[in-house]
């Protein structure tokens, strides 16, 4: 039982109906209206820096990141609160270090931005495959949660209604992101963003009302709710005491969260420079403020619902801020209502994160693979797609990408899927986080160098993740009831992030012939990079 009274239930359902109806019209009121790429791929950089930071920050919180986060910080205390805090610092890194190069290098996809340094083939088809890597599992995890969690708010308890609403919703967003484009797609995130910050604002309120607004009182009720003691408050409850492991999820999720391909390609669609910086400060405070909110949740849903209850709805706590939502809303029209906008946010953010990601690998299929990785054989003997049969692969291939994280979706829907997630931030930080520091910084860095990266930390992280706990050896992993957790830490960014920028740079210094040719071509693309100055021309 979820703790929701029928007339809760009966708004719930509404408001799903109406959102999903009114994103799809926004989709295709909005959608490209000619066959214009840069339309699609970017929304022409029409969003001003307030909707593009809106945008922004709803494509970096995805439905994992707020009900994952919320549940860690329910069950686990401290180490929950240090989550939320790297979430929002991953995303200051981003603001300070790559947003104004990325925008300035320009492109499309990952690829465009990474064969600014390195042309070829090998380059695009590579960075093709990381980018799938990295978003599918993450869009199979919301895809698979989503089940649960329309089946936990409407109070539906069958594998098959769990089933049909994982490819209903499958279906749905493939339609935002084939149809919408990037502009369609960005509409429903800012719609996203601005209904999730007034719902864990208004669930905040309550909570801190409820404890006469002491945030001492609040944390000492969620310490004896949680059956952990003072552990609650210390570091190391979720890891059991090993820093080491501690450090090596949060540098994961640092390092991993703002270089997911989907977040990497917002700052491309920015109308320049000074745009790009504006966003990245309203994506930062938005950002910021829902952790800050996040984490009273948290605390509230510890010391209001508790650990038994959390844990007895699901293992992970995904379910921890709508059950606390039932818990301070109250009976009657008023407590129903509160109740409607935290579902709705929450089935929000997962219209919006899964279609985001859907089009971020579509695109990448379509321009780095299709239009140009499999057309010729050099550079200059390759043939683009034209515009139009482009942008009808790039929708071809949301339908195809979207089918298959479905399909997966429905095949996992019976486990954790906390081992997908990781999974997805761990490539972001092992591979894309080493390729685009050194491609936006590095003048030596070589073709060679950068293929290593980008298949060493990607490989790395699939050897290592069967390892951990997460896949065996504990009661909440993958496979249960087997045990051959080999590898010491919940993550593997301890082991393969070294392992992806090690690799960067062993196969940059080792070739010393390439070399030269690498510095010429950074020196050429430097002022672009760096500065956004456009080389003048012959």
């Amino acid at each position: 039982m979820n703790g929701f009274d029928n007339s809760a239930q009966s708004m719930s359902l509404v408001a799903f109906l109406a959102v999903a109806t009114v994103a799809l019209l926004l989709c295709v009121m909005t959608g490209p209206s000619r066959d214009d790429l840069a339309e699609f791929y970017t929304g022409s950089r029409t969003l001003s820096p307030l909707h593009n930071g809106l945008a922004l920050a709803g494509d970096y919180l995805s439905a994992a990141t707020v009900l994952g986060t919320t549940g860690i910080i329910a069950l686990t205390g401290y180490d929950g609160m240090i989550l939320a805090l790297s979430i929002t610092l991953s995303l200051v890194l981003l603001m300070f270090l790559l947003a104004e190069p990325l925008r300035n290098a320009g492109g499309f996809t990952v690829g465009d931005l990474l064969v600014r340094r390195a042309p070829g083939r090998a380059v695009r088809i590579t960075a093709c495959a990381t980018t799938l890597a990295a978003l599918v599992p993450m869009m199979v995890v919301q895809l698979a949660s989503s089940g649960d969690l329309l089946s936990f708010i409407l109070g539906f308890d069958s594998s098959g209604f769990r089933t049909g609403a994982i490819i209903g919703l499958g279906i749905l967003m493939i339609g935002y992101a084939a149809i919408g484009g990037m502009k369609g797609t960005s509409l429903i995130q800012i719609v996203k963003i601005l209904v999730l910050l007034v719902a864990s604002f208004t669930i905040s309120v309550l909570i801190m009302n409820r404890f006469d607004w002491n945030t001492n009182t609040l944390l000492s009720a969620a310490r004896y709710s949680s059956g952990a003691g003072a552990e609650y408050l210390r570091s190391g409850l979720q890891f059991e005491g090993s820093g080491l492991d501690m450090v090596s999820s949060e540098l994961t999720v640092v390092l991993g969260a703002a270089c997911l391909p989907h977040v990497a390609m917002r700052m491309t669609s920015s109308r320049s420079t000074q745009a790009v910086r504006r966003s990245m400060s309203w994506a930062v405070a938005v950002v910021a403020t829902i952790c800050l909110l996040v984490v009273v949740i948290g605390f509230g849903a510890g010391a209001l619902v508790g650990h038994d209850r959390i844990t007895a709805a699901g293992a992970s706590g995904n379910s921890a801020i709508l059950q606390v939502s039932g818990e301070v809303a109250g009976g009657g029209q008023l407590g129903a209502l509160v109740v409607t906008t935290m579902t709705t946010a929450i089935f929000l953010t997962l219209l919006a994160s899964v279609a985001g990601m859907i089009l971020a690998c579509a695109n990448s299929l379509a321009h780095d693979l299709f239009a140009h990785g499999l057309r010729g054989v050099r550079d200059h003997d390759r043939k683009p797609l034209p515009g139009l049969s482009e942008m009808r692969t790039a929708q071809a291939s949301a339908v195809v990408v979207g089918l298959l994280a479905t399909t997966l979706a429905v095949v996992a829907r019976h486990w954790n899927v906390q081992a997908l997630a990781t999974l997805a931030f761990c490539v972001g930080a092992s591979a894309l986080a080493p390729a685009l520091v050194y491609s936006m910084f590095w003048r030596r860095f070589t073709r060679t160098g950068l293929l290593c990266t980008l298949t060493v930390g990607t490989l790395s992280v699939l050897v290592l993740i069967t390892g951990t706990n997460l896949v065996s050896g504990s009661p909440t992993s993958v496979f249960p009831g087997h045990d051959f957790n080999w590898f010491p830490f919940t993550t593997t960014g301890l082991v393969s992030i070294p392992a992806g920028f090690l690799a960067g740079w062993l196969g940059t210094v080792l070739p010393r012939h390439t070399a030269p040719e690498a510095r010429r071509l950074y020196q050429s693309e430097e002022p672009r990079i760096l500065a956004g100055v456009q080389p003048a021309r012959r």
